[in-house]
């Protein structure tokens, strides 16, 4: 009897380890209403000044994390999408899809510093690369990328991708990775030359979208609206190792190296987060539900919290309900 009851014991123990830790588990927190009744894209963290920054319409929102309230709107422009955070110089760069330009903002003040007009137009992503100290904003109707020196402020160089971008990511190391959306694949940008360095197939994933990168393990993961899958390639090959299954209509995804967790954000009210055991080997842990067209994100490393943003809509259309434009905070339960 000792020894039947040792080894069931054992055995119980085995599989309570083998069950995903309740702190993986994430559940709403609150809402925070913000004013407007516009469209909605990117979000973006300011780590250093711990500020939330909100793609809406013709402006962006700004919140601050501390208080979890709005503290600011950066408003006059024309048709924002995303924003690119460069401590460096204290200065946020706005990509202004219907102007063809990207608006420089002080990220103390939140005042305009400047507007640079591009030759390109549909300005969507856009990111900074620390290596090459130049911010690269990804047109998609041009289907390029106009690069910025971010202490001159001037266009620096138009790279042609030929195909529809979408979201890129930094290795940090003079490498940017970024998605064509209507070609399955992904281009690697040589941030010191300003050229395509590689074009490599995503296949099974169809129509990727969203994009973020792990540095310790040089690994990519981008995700696909097509096949509903996230992939996860070689940063070093572009060889895709595994394919994830995730929910529809995704858009974003990243990555918390600290508890080597990853958040997929789909339109389909879900968000998948998955956990990656290795560098190779990645499991679904979670389907947080979260609202319809929730596709967007952003993740404070600090308090581990998940923001999506998203108005309501009218049932079976996609009309916005005036007034409804809500950030939904989840944390871990």
């Amino acid at each position: 009897m000792r020894k039947k009851n040792f080894l069931l014991f054992g055995l119980a123990a085995l599989a309570f380890m083998a069950q995903p830790a309740r702190a993986q588990q994430y559940a709403l927190d609150k809402k925070i209403a913000l004013p407007g009744d516009g469209g909605y894209d990117y979000m973006a963290i300011d780590e250093v000044n711990n500020h939330l920054f909100v793609s809406h319409g013709t402006a962006f929102n700004v919140v601050d994390l501390a208080t979890e309230k709005p503290i600011a709107v950066i408003d006059g422009l024309k048709g924002v999408h995303g924003i690119a955070i460069v401590n460096e110089v204290n200065k946020g760069f706005i990509s202004d899809g219907k102007e063809g330009a990207v608006v420089v903002v002080d990220l103390g003040s939140f005042k305009v510093l400047k507007t640079i007009k591009l030759p390109a137009m549909d300005e969507d992503a856009i990111v900074y690369d620390p290596y090459s100290k130049k911010v690269f904003v990804f047109n998609g109707e041009n289907k390029n990328s106009c690069v910025i020196d971010v202490n001159t402020l001037e266009l620096v160089k138009t790279i042609d991708l030929g195909g529809g971008p979408e979201f890129a990511a930094s290795n940090g190391k003079g490498l940017l990775y970024n998605n064509l959306e209507d070609l399955n694949t992904m281009k690697v940008i040589d941030t010191k030359s300003l050229s395509v360095k590689a074009t490599w197939p995503l296949s099974p994933c169809g129509t990727p979208t969203g994009l973020a990168f792990d540095a310790a393990n040089n690994r990519l993961f981008t995700v696909c609206r097509a096949n509903k899958g996230m992939s996860v390639l070689d940063a070093a090959s572009g060889k895709v190792i595994t394919t994830v299954p995730i929910g529809a209509g995704v858009d974003a995804v990243v990555y918390d190296a600290a508890d080597r967790l990853v958040f997929v954000s789909n339109g389909d009210a879900t968000a998948t987060i998955i956990k990656q055991e290795s560098a190779d080997k990645y499991s679904v842990i979670q389907t947080l539900a979260t609202v319809p067209r929730a596709r967007t994100m952003a993740f404070d490393k600090k308090t581990k919290k998940i923001y999506f943003s998203a108005p309501e809509f009218q049932p079976g259309t996609r009309n916005i309900i005036p007034g409804t434009f809500t950030v939904y905070v989840y944390k871990p339960a």
